[in-house]
């Protein structure tokens, strides 16, 4: 009996898995990236300053929302937890920088009290933060 003969055809590469595999990890790279965003975490109205600096070292960022309220990263605290709040974050040792993020429109004595608790730990920088103020609009 006499078999048919087998023509064999060329190898071929499918590359469509190669596809789904690339735009897989294409899109595992800007879904993760969109995470790197700094965040921190509480909304507050910024004062602007033209002359505002990034502060590279260690720190720590106190808010003080509209109604006055104090805030350690994301934890609210009254006056008496925020300065040992803070000083559970920085080391001893190196120090850092204390940011107060504090909101425009809350008064200046309550800045002014918040700063003068932070100063009580020994090895720190204060920082208010600040954001960049917007373009005045061209006159035409």
């Amino acid at each position: 009996m006499r078999l048919p003969e087998d023509s064999e055809s060329p190898p071929q590469i499918n590359i469509v898995p190669m596809i789904d595999v690339v735009f897989a990890v294409l899109a595992f790279f800007i879904l993760s990236s969109l995470f790197l965003t700094r965040n921190e975490g509480l909304t507050v109205a910024l004062p602007g300053a033209q002359t505002g600096e990034v502060q590279p070292q260690q720190r720590v960022v106190v808010t003080v929302d509209a109604s006055g309220a104090a805030f350690v990263g994301d934890r609210p605290v009254n006056d008496e937890q925020m300065v040992e709040a803070v000083q559970t974050l920085i080391s001893p040792t190196t120090g850092g920088t204390v940011v107060i993020q504090a909101d425009q429109s809350v008064s200046h004595g309550r800045v002014v009290a918040v700063m003068d608790q932070l100063r009580t730990l020994a090895g720190i920088q204060l920082a208010i933060a600040t954001q960049p103020p917007a373009p005045e609009p061209a006159n035409p």
